[in-house]
């Protein structure tokens, strides 16, 4: 099997390393950069292809989801109104500009 090959994955994987891939596009991440992280992450959640033998791999952990979530909100609590404010403009300031192009 050749390097790179997704045969080995399930459907339910390729579909999610697809919407994972999306929401990278959507940040502005490359086409290129966004596929491989994305398959990082179902590499990570699932521990690679689960297609072959009888117990058909591992469930799901959800590992990388969760972590997001709960390392944004104890960064933001940690910082002045004034600190999330600026960060909040920054950011506005960039999707318009990205939006311009």
């Amino acid at each position: 099997m050749p390097r790179g090959d997704k045969d080995k994955y399930t459907d339910k994987q390729k579909r999610k390393a697809e919407h994972i891939e999306d929401s990278y596009k959507e940040r502005g991440i490359s086409d290129e950069e966004a596929e491989r992280r994305a398959w990082a992450t179902v590499n990570k959640e699932s521990g690679g292809g689960n297609k072959s033998g009888s117990g058909r791999g591992k469930a799901d952990t959800n590992v990388s989801a969760k972590k997001g979530g709960q390392l944004g909100g104890e960064a933001s609590a940690r910082r002045s109104a004034a600190s999330r404010s600026a960060s909040a403009k920054k950011a506005a300031a960039t999707r318009k500009r990205r939006e311009a192009h």
